[in-house]
């Protein structure tokens, strides 16, 4: 829940970060999805006049995690419900660049992928 809700901030950062396409610095929507089950699975997507555009998939798995007793040692494994998100969201950068980022959040951590993002050394 925590990822979804810091998803969902970092879009409306964008969105008011942009270069926007009215004078009055406001952006319209101009087409918007959202579901919403029961079972957590959501997904949701937009796009603005001025270029914006967003999507985001979220379903829950089931994973193995290590069980340990009060002395730490492994003692089995447990199965846990754990959030999947993936998805996209691209806008126009200051300087008229298409700012694409696609990514997967999951058991493993936020995972972004962009033509745009700064890549460490090889190890």
């Amino acid at each position: 829940m925590k990822l979804f809700i810091g998803t969902i901030a970092l879009l409306v950062a964008l969105v008011h970060a942009a270069p926007q396409g009215q004078k009055d610095g406001s952006a319209q929507i101009v087409s918007q999805t959202a579901d919403l089950q029961p079972d957590g699975t959501f997904n949701y997507a937009f796009e603005t006049d001025n270029g914006i555009k967003a999507e985001d998939k979220g379903t829950i798995k089931q994973v193995k995690v290590p069980k340990f007793d009060e002395t730490g040692k492994p003692i089995g494994e447990d199965q846990v419900s754990v959030s999947v998100q993936t998805g996209s969201f691209s806008y126009t950068a200051p300087d008229g660049q298409i700012i694409t980022l696609t990514y997967v959040a999951d058991e493993n951590g936020f995972q972004p992928q962009g033509a745009h993002l700064p890549v460490g050394p090889s190890v």
